[in-house]
C-alpha cells in the first residue's frame, strides 16, 4: 500500500521558507567571498583552475539570487508562481558552467598557459570542500520537505561546487608535486558533463516534485486515493514523502 505524508501546515512552511532564506543568503556571502578570493590568487599563480573555480562561484551566487528572489514573495502562491521562473535561471547557471569548465580544460590540456604552486588555492578548495556539503545538505533537506524544486535544484548547484572544490584541490595538490597538470582538466570535463544533466533536470522542473497540501489531499480525497499523487513524481525524485510496496493506482494527480 502506497502512503504520502501532507505537505508542511502553513506555520512550518513560513519556518522553512525562513530557513531557506538563511541558508541561501550564507551560501551567496560565502560565494561572493570565494569568488573574490579565487579569482585574485588564480590571477596571480595563472591558474585557469583556480580563475574558474572564482567564476563558478559568481555563477553559485546568480543561482542562490534567483532562489532568494523566489522566497522574498509575501504569499505562498507569488513564491509557487515565481518556482519555474526560478528554475530557469538555476538550469541556465548550470549550462554557462559547464561551458565555462569545458572551454578552460580544452584550454588547460592544449597547453595553454602553466600554473604555479598557490597556498591560497590550496587553503581554499580544502575550505569550500568542507563547508559546501553542509550547506548543501541542510538546504536540500529544508527544500524537499517544502515541496520546491528550485531550493533542491539550487542544493544540486552548491553540491556542484562541491566536487569543483575536491577536482580543485586535487589538481593544485597533484599539480604542486608531480606536475601533473592534465589531472585536473580531465576530471573537470566530467563534473562539466554531470552539469549539463543538472541543468536538464532543472530546466523540466524534475528536481523535485510537489508534495500535497493537507487542503489539497482533503479536497480530492473522495476523487483519488494518496497513492494517486505520488504517481506524480518522476523517476528518481526523492522530493516527495512518498514510500511504496507496489506501483500506485490509477492516474497521476498533482498536488497543490
Amino acid at each position: 500500500m502506497t502512503t504520502l505524508s501532507p505537505g508542511p501546515l502553513p506555520q512550518r512552511r513560513a519556518v522553512l521558507a525562513r530557513q531557506v532564506r538563511l541558508l541561501v543568503a550564507a551560501t551567496i556571502t560565502y560565494n561572493v567571498i570565494e569568488a573574490v578570493v579565487a579569482i585574485v590568487a588564480g590571477t596571480i599563480a595563472s591558474s585557469g583552475a583556480l580563475v574558474a573555480f572564482g567564476l563558478d562561484s559568481v555563477i553559485e551566487v546568480a543561482s542562490g539570487a534567483a532562489v532568494a528572489w523566489q522566497f522574498s514573495a509575501r504569499t505562498p502562491e507569488l513564491v509557487e508562481r515565481r518556482e519555474q521562473r526560478a528554475l530557469r535561471i538555476i538550469a541556465i547557471s548550470f549550462f554557462t558552467l559547464a561551458a565555462y569548465v569545458t572551454f578552460d580544460s580544452v584550454r588547460t590540456l592544449l597547453g595553454t598557459g602553466e600554473a604555479e604552486h598557490s597556498s591560497a588555492g590550496l587553503v581554499l578548495a580544502a575550505l569550500s570542500l568542507a563547508v559546501m556539503p553542509f550547506l548543501s545538505h541542510s538546504q536540500r533537506r529544508v527544500g524537499r520537505e517544502l515541496g520546491s524544486a528550485s531550493a533542491v535544484a539550487d542544493s544540486k548547484q552548491t553540491l556542484l561546487c562541491t566536487y569543483l572544490s575536491g577536482v580543485l584541490l586535487i589538481g593544485l595538490a597533484v599539480n604542486s608535486l608531480f606536475g601533473w597538470s592534465w589531472a585536473d582538466p580531465i576530471a573537470a570535463l566530467v563534473i562539466a558533463a554531470v552539469a549539463v544533466k543538472e541543468g536538464r533536470e532543472a530546466w523540466r522542473g524534475d528536481a523535485c516534485c510537489a508534495v500535497p497540501t493537507p487542503a489539497a489531499s482533503t479536497a480530492g480525497a473522495a476523487a483519488t486515493d494518496t497513492g494517486d499523487a505520488c504517481a506524480s513524481c518522476s523517476p528518481g525524485c526523492a522530493c516527495c514523502s512518498c514510500t511504496s510496496t507496489g506501483p500506485p493506482p490509477g492516474p497521476a494527480v498533482r498536488g497543490g
